[in-house]
């Protein structure tokens, strides 16, 4: 975890799920996973932590099509993109070089600098597909 905020078996707790995991989660559902592994983590220490994670950058956050916030653990320290099933959550970390061209050429078209974006596709991946 790259944050100063100390870390406490709670907080150790949901990063090691997130961990686990590698796919993404809301926090009611990490927050049930805790559950079923034994560990005494309430719902609002478990949101409090993924914010702080996700301020330091150690976690992905994108919302989900509904809305919902979701998180993974974060494997790349570069900017990249995800696909993510909508069935099963299976991530993938994806490279947009045809992306970030786009995105710099439309910022230097009006005249904007400091340009960030975030693109998330979703989509079903094979197993889903398969049924297995």
């Amino acid at each position: 975890m790259n944050s100063p905020v100390r870390m406490t078996k709670q907080r150790a707790a949901v990063v090691s799920v997130l961990q686990e995991i590698g796919e993404f989660r809301s926090a009611q559902q990490l927050h049930d996973v805790l559950r079923e592994q034994g560990e005494a983590v309430g719902l609002a220490t478990v949101y409090r932590t993924l914010q702080t994670l996700a301020e330091s950058r150690d976690v992905d956050v994108l919302r989900a099509e509904d809305g919902e916030a979701l998180y993974r653990w974060c494997t790349s320290r570069k900017h990249h993109h995800h696909l993510v099933c909508r069935q099963c959550g299976h991530t993938v970390e994806i490279d947009g070089p045809t992306v970030e061209a786009w995105t710099a050429m439309i910022g230097q078209g009006h005249c904007f600098t400091d340009i960030s974006h975030t693109i998330e596709l979703w989509g079903i991946c094979e197993a889903c597909r398969s049924g297995g």
